[in-house]
């Protein structure tokens, strides 16, 4: 195939959305929520860039494509933490070359990206092309993760967790039991409306859409939601992905009537050990920078990550919009 080939066909009429699929599942290094499956679920419209060496696929960037009031925008759908390019390195490839190998394997990708008004998106953990960004035009900020490396035994990540995290889930473990129950995303989805109206927001997403993912990520075996419960009840729910080589905790959602804030705590590491048993290297819990949020992911001992936001905003009507919503 023509590395010429544009985002929206190839010059054998497989369209690129036909292939990433293949490509998906050839290379399980794709993360999940930039997975064909993931993509099918959350975005009305997609398309993708592909990079090719001869038969040899270089790279892949999934994108979503909107159009808002006249406006066209690239950025991640909903409960989609990050989008962005994946390298495929040769195996047998130098470290010596490897920033260079992807320095021009996603300067190909952007040639294939289409004119968009508006770009929001934020990139994997890891991809640090900030100049190639900066030349083609895109601003970027940082926001942070925490990333927990698995390859480690239990007794060793729970000796790296702060103590009282580590009392905390040695006492949830005697009241509560953890099982997954794919049925229970009403009531993650109830928590999560209520989180919101606390803070005087409106959710961005509907039950229906959150359940088409998560129908998604069951049929394809990348997520499960794990219930926290005691006598029957309800205390907290955790919405857990990964892919072959990361898990994710997705959402975190407790019981806005439970005062048992142990919950979180263990469904985090039943998480991880999960993780951890389906051969994942790294568990990222997809931080946060609301402080409450980080204090309590910065406990588990994780190593703190930035990544990259990519934006640009040639609109004068999203400006506009931007500036009235503050």
């Amino acid at each position: 195939m023509d590395i010429r080939t544009t985002c929206f066909g190839t010059k054998n009429n497989m369209s690129n959305k036909t292939q990433y699929k293949t490509i998906c599942q050839q290379h399980p290094g794709i993360p999940v929520c930039t997975q064909h499956h993931w993509l099918n679920a959350t975005c009305a419209r997609w398309d993708v860039a592909i990079a090719m060496k001869g038969d040899h696929v270089r790279g892949v960037w999934a994108y979503p494509l909107e159009q808002k009031a006249g406006v066209s925008l690239i950025r991640n759908p909903f409960f989609t933490p990050y989008l962005g390019p994946t390298v495929f390195f040769p195996h047998d490839m130098k470290e010596s070359n490897r920033d260079s190998y992807e320095h021009e394997t996603i300067a190909e990708l952007l040639k294939q990206m289409p004119k968009a008004d508006v770009w929001h998106i934020a990139l994997q953990p890891g991809i640090k092309q900030a100049g190639l960004f900066r030349q083609n035009g895109l601003e970027q900020t940082v926001q942070q993760t925490f990333l927990i490396d698995l390859q480690q035994d239990e007794p060793t990540l729970l000796a790296n967790m702060k103590d009282s995290l580590r009392k905390n889930i040695r006492q949830a473990e005697k009241e509560l039991t953890i099982t997954a129950e794919p049925a229970a995303l009403p009531q993650l989805y109830s928590f999560y409306t209520t989180m919101l109206a606390r803070k005087k927001k409106a959710p961005f997403m509907s039950q229906a859409d959150l359940q088409k993912l998560l129908d998604a990520c069951t049929a394809n075996n990348s997520g499960a939601l794990w219930v926290a419960r005691s006598n029957g009840a309800i205390h907290g729910i955790l919405w857990h992905v990964w892919d072959a080589r990361c898990g994710y905790a997705l959402s975190l959602g407790q019981n806005p009537d439970s005062d048992n804030y142990k919950a979180m705590s263990l469904l985090m590491w039943h998480a991880m050990k999960a993780s951890k048993q389906m051969g994942q290297h790294t568990f990222d819990c997809e931080g946060s920078m609301d402080p409450g949020v980080e204090r309590f992911y910065r406990t588990f001992g994780g190593r703190r990550e930035l990544y990259l936001i990519l934006s640009k905003n040639d609109s004068a009507v999203w400006k506009l919009k931007q500036l009235i919503r503050g």
